[in-house]
């Protein structure tokens, strides 16, 4: 049995697919649903509170045939375990197993081996829209969404207003959702799912839909319920988010548990390592590069002083963050900008694109190049996340953001040139500006100064 001070219990999950072989019913949101109409009984004993999967697809019955090299693992030997009221973070690159995993925990999916024990109602949002139908208006979905997730018609129309109101829709709330922007799907599934009050609460992310004002209000809504005593698992590849949120986090790799710790940590450990983000990004592919109908992104890097990619920086000396994009459409005013935060999540600050030349001056289409130069003696010690991206003026459209693209270590060497002056101990804040002192005698010896 599940000790009573752990909502959730992993033990040696492993999940294995077939290259070329279609998804079983199961291992999709929707299909799950129709197989749980159509098999409540069986169901019930799956999605029951406290649940387990062991062993699920048996060697033997595989397929002599069967290539080896068309076997992914998604997972491997998972093991971990969540305490009650602790708000997990899960991060790691593209394919790492992250979503895989949350699939297995909620019971949209089962693994191939291994064991998953969960204490309390589980509520989830994996995918956009997840139970949604598009025929049906936001009403109607929000009441169809929130019985799929286990609420009573009581509790909706006791939390309508409230569910409503959170996600902002409430002028479309009687519109077919097929008429929504995925956007306004995302932020009214986010609602129903967060109102539902479950005992855990299981996230993937959804962050990266929402406008930056929604996203505050999710990462809001998350820390309440994470203040509530309710367990939270979030997957996100936005570092700033699971610093803030999260005090523990768990790094996968290639479907390993490689990392298990304190967020600050095992975030530092991925962003300095060769699956994180380096100083480097580029994207080789123009179609996986991240893009609008108007600009796409090419490459990230920072810079040192002599414009040499460079992963540690001088905290007296200025660092550089350039982007390379491509414009594909003439005449569009462009906006590049990064946004600073520290190893604990923080912004330090937003910077936009100031070049003069280009201030209200439609770009034409070509390559561009545009450099930030950061001064030295601003930043303080530590690890810097820069989330890039590029949006139109005029009208506004969001043409890419990457966050947590790039990173860098500002380090500080002895010396009198900085801030720190003669002091050796620890300096807290997100700045380290150098400023001008001026000190003046008022008093000397016994005497006093006399304007």
């Amino acid at each position: 049995m599940l000790n009573k001070d752990l909502s959730i219990k992993a033990e040696k999950i492993s999940k294995r697919y077939r290259i070329g072989l279609k998804e079983q019913i199961h291992d999709s949101i929707g299909a799950n649903v129709l197989s749980i109409l159509k098999s409540p009984l069986d169901n019930y004993r799956k999605y029951r509170s406290l649940y387990k999967f062991n062993d699920v697809e048996n060697e033997s019955h595989q397929d002599p045939k069967t290539n080896h090299a068309d076997i992914v693992w998604a997972l491997k030997d998972v093991s971990f375990e969540v305490k009650t009221g602790e708000v997990l973070g899960i991060i790691g690159e593209n394919g790492a197993g992250k979503s895989t995993l949350l699939k297995i925990l909620c019971g949209i999916t089962d693994p191939t081996s291994g064991f998953a024990e969960i204490r309390g109602r589980i509520s989830s949002l994996l995918e956009v829209g997840t139970g949604f139908h598009q025929d049906l208006t936001g009403r109607e979905n929000v009441y169809l969404n929130a019985t799929i997730l286990g609420m009573k018609k009581v509790e909706v129309d006791r939390k309508f207003d409230e569910i409503v109101e959170f996600s902002g829709v409430e002028k479309f709330i009687d519109t077919p959702v097929k008429r929504y922007s995925s956007g306004m799907s995302v932020r009214l599934a986010f609602s129903v799912a967060a109102h539902l009050e479950p005992e855990i609460l299981l996230i993937d992310e959804v962050l990266a839909v929402g406008d930056a004002a929604f996203q505050k209000k999710c990462l809001k809504k998350m820390e309440d319920v994470g203040q509530k005593g309710r367990t939270v698992l979030f997957v996100s590849h936005n570092m700033s988010a699971i610093t803030r949120l999260c005090e523990r986090t768990i790094l996968l790799d290639k479907g390993f548990v490689v990392k298990d710790g304190p967020s600050q940590q095992v975030v530092r450990s991925y962003l300095t390592s060769g699956s994180g983000t380096p100083a480097l990004r580029e994207w080789k592919d123009p179609a996986k590069a991240p893009h609008g109908e108007v600009a796409r992104l090419h490459a990230v890097r920072v810079k040192n002083k002599d414009l040499r990619v460079s992963e540690s920086v001088d905290i007296a000396e200025p660092v550089a963050i350039e982007m390379e994009y491509e414009v594909l459409k003439s005449d569009y005013i462009l906006m590049p900008f990064h946004h600073l935060y520290n190893d604990e999540g923080v912004l330090i600050f937003c910077a936009n694109d100031t070049d003069s030349t280009w201030i209200d001056r439609p770009r034409p289409a070509g390559r561009f190049k545009s450099i930030a130069w950061i001064p030295g003696n601003l930043l303080s010690e530590g690890t810097i996340m820069v989330t890039s991206g590029m949006t139109t003026l005029n009208p506004k459209i969001k043409q890419f953001r990457e966050n947590s693209v790039v990173s860098f270590q500002v380090v500080e060497k002895p010396g009198l040139n900085s801030a720190r002056g003669p002091w050796a101990g620890p300096m807290k804040g997100v700045v380290r500006p150098f400023l001008k002192w001026q000190t003046e005698i008022l008093v000397k010896e016994g005497l006093s100064h006399k304007n």
